[in-house]
């Protein structure tokens, strides 16, 4: 499948749903489909966003070995239905560690940006709340940054905010 051509035969959730059923839980398809990232015009590469969670949700597996490309994506100046939909299935993701430290600081940067849209927040305090089971020093640093989110955040961010630092309470910290 020529997959930029069919992102832009048709912008519809049918469309979305037709083409992650093809890339089903082929890996060598989905490696494909995320060249569509470096390649396609801004409106193509934010269409093709996506249909990254719809691949992700019902085969996890394919992701395998695609996370750092992903997170990497990250640090391109794509739009933020990019950053959204790569951070949404980064959520119900394996982090490498050796990903861990730039992710967790695109992460950090997303929560203080003014600009950044809400979503992209809400999963990014849920990214890190993930790095943070392995790296449990960092909730020195995320649970300021959530207390000081609340009292301005939408009502998705407070949720998601207030969700989180019940959880981080209850994280040990480690010193190294």
């Amino acid at each position: 499948m020529d997959f930029e051509a069919q992102l832009i035969a048709e912008h519809s959730k049918r469309n979305v749903v037709f083409i992650a059923s093809y890339i089903g839980s082929n890996r060598k398809l989905f490696k494909d489909f995320l060249k569509v990232f470096e390649t396609a015009d801004y409106h193509i590469s934010q269409r093709a966003a996506w249909v990254l969670p719809f691949v992700v949700d019902k085969h996890p597996e394919v992701i395998k070995g695609s996370v750092p490309y992903l997170i990497q994506l990250l640090n391109k100046p794509f739009h933020a239905a990019i950053r959204r939909n790569v951070l949404r299935v980064l959520e119900d993701t394996d982090i490498p560690e050796e990903e861990m430290g730039f992710l967790a600081d695109k992460c950090f940067a997303y929560l203080h940006d003014l600009d950044e849209p809400i979503a992209v927040k809400a999963f990014a305090i849920t990214v890190l709340y993930k790095i943070c089971l392995k790296e449990p020093d960092l909730k020195n640093e995320l649970i300021p940054t959530l207390q000081d989110m609340l009292p301005f955040g939408s009502a998705g961010i407070k949720v998601r905010c207030k969700k989180s630092l019940k959880l981080l309470e209850k994280l040990p910290t480690i010193h190294k």
